[in-house]
């Protein structure tokens, strides 16, 4: 059968679970998309094919990531259902056996999935044939930009060397490119995305993360720059340096795990609790005002009720702004697999409850501590003319804020006054 080139402008929607890297991916896979003539838009029900990105950094996202394929395919029974993702790297027999599961494609596969799917609906992937406004315009405001993937430090709990590989950076121009690209396109803010981004350029001739960040913020137009994630041994004085410019959002990212040094050391992280806290005082000393975000595993293997109250007193002290709280979970193929100790579940749940009232207080009072402050807000595109002029957008320090204007804010970047809480929201006043 030839192809049917007068099938014009089939729709697409993709759905994106975990890290900011399978945000990255997700907005690539957008783009090549519509380059190839297909449209984006939101909905599963909506679309002729369906993408699920997956996650399955615990055994809780594969569960999701079953769920919302199984849901996509009651909701659209004719679309083409796709899993693809670390799932689909780490388990692609297992998503492969779900009846509601079109066409599995692991994460090496991510470069040839459009047209994989173009010759699955048989018709031409051709950039000319879109002739439509694309629905959905995915990362518009904000431009998640993958520098690095993989990693080689292998700690114990963690799947993602085997479904991401070794660590490899993207050389530098093409990141610039990348970002130039996306700020001519109407984004305003890049968030640099990767496994590992503190080891940025190992693989590179005379480069690091912060040379890197030095040459984006002296090549690039785009109106603010995120780093996503650090770990704590990897922030120096000398990289503090580099947010002197304004443009560098005081937002760092920096996984804890747990802050007992014995689970620590059993996890094979490469920081113990004083490092950490040093980390944490020469940010604070740097940037002020910064907003500290973490991840927290709760029972890993050997964590009794000593190293729990460790680990929770040490959270309480650094006072983060947020904190993402996990329960452990087995990932065959990882050593903590094979570990003794395996905390029963009653007792997961229970330390998993405390720490996430933790969290919560935590988020609270760095809410509260923000009132009074004007900070600059990215404004979320379109969302205030539909919801009354209340419009939502994210702080520099990453706060999320809504507030009232008649004005037009869509992918503007304004002053705001915080002056209340109300709900997960900090309000504010438009400069």
């Amino acid at each position: 059968m030839s192809p049917d080139t007068s099938f014009e402008s089939p729709k697409v929607a993709i759905h994106t679970h975990g890290c900011k890297l399978n945000q990255a991916d997700s907005q690539v896979l957008a783009r090549q998309f519509q380059e190839a003539g297909f449209r984006v838009v939101r909905s599963a029900t909506q679309a002729d094919v369906v993408i699920l990105n997956s996650c399955t950094v615990t055994a809780n996202s594969d569960s999701k990531a079953r769920q919302y394929l199984r849901r996509a395919r009651r909701a659209n029974p004719d679309a083409l259902v796709v899993a693809t993702g670390c799932y689909a790297q780490r388990a692609k027999d297992e998503l492969s056996a779900m009846e509601e599961v079109s066409l599995v494609l692991d994460n090496r596969q991510k470069e040839t999935l459009v047209s994989t799917v173009a010759a699955k609906l048989n018709v031409v992937a051709d950039s000319s044939i879109q002739n439509a406004p694309v629905a959905a315009p995915v990362g518009r405001s904000r431009a998640m930009v993958k520098i690095q993937e993989g990693c080689d430090q292998v700690c114990a709990y963690c799947i993602v060397p085997k479904v991401r590989g070794r660590e490899r950076s993207i050389p530098p121009e093409e990141i610039i490119a990348e970002i130039n690209g996306r700020s001519e396109n109407g984004c305003r803010e890049a968030v640099l995305t990767g496994t590992q981004l503190g080891t940025y350029g190992f693989d590179l001739p005379g480069i690091d993360l912060r040379d890197l960040i030095k040459r984006v913020l002296a090549e690039t137009s785009i109106d603010r720059l995120r780093v996503s994630s650090l770990q704590a041994q990897e922030i120096t004085h000398e990289l503090l340096e580099l947010w002197d410019d304004p443009r560098l959002c005081p937002h760092l990212h920096i996984p804890l795990q747990s802050g007992s040094d014995t689970i620590l050391r059993s996890m094979r992280r490469r920081y113990d609790t004083a490092r950490f806290a040093e980390t944490v005082e020469l940010v604070r000393k740097k940037i002020p005002d910064a907003g500290m975000t973490t991840d927290i595993i709760v029972g890993f293997p050997g964590e009794g009720e000593r190293e729990f109250a460790e680990s929770y007193s040490f959270a309480m002290s650094v006072g983060f702004s947020d904190m993402h709280v996990f329960p452990y979970s087995i990932r065959p193929g990882t050593s903590a697999a094979h570990l003794d100790g395996q905390v029963e579940v009653i007792k997961k749940r229970e330390r998993t409850g405390e720490m996430l009232e933790l969290a919560a207080t935590a988020v609270r009072e760095f809410r509260l501590g923000s009132l009074g402050q004007t900070r600059p807000v990215l404004w979320e595109p379109g969302k205030g003319r539909d919801a009354g002029g209340i419009w939502s957008g994210l702080t520099d320090n990453y706060l999320r804020v809504k507030a009232q204007s008649d004005r037009e804010l869509g992918n503007v970047i304004t002053d705001a006054h915080l002056i209340g809480l109300d709900g997960d929201w900090v309000t504010g006043e438009v400069a």
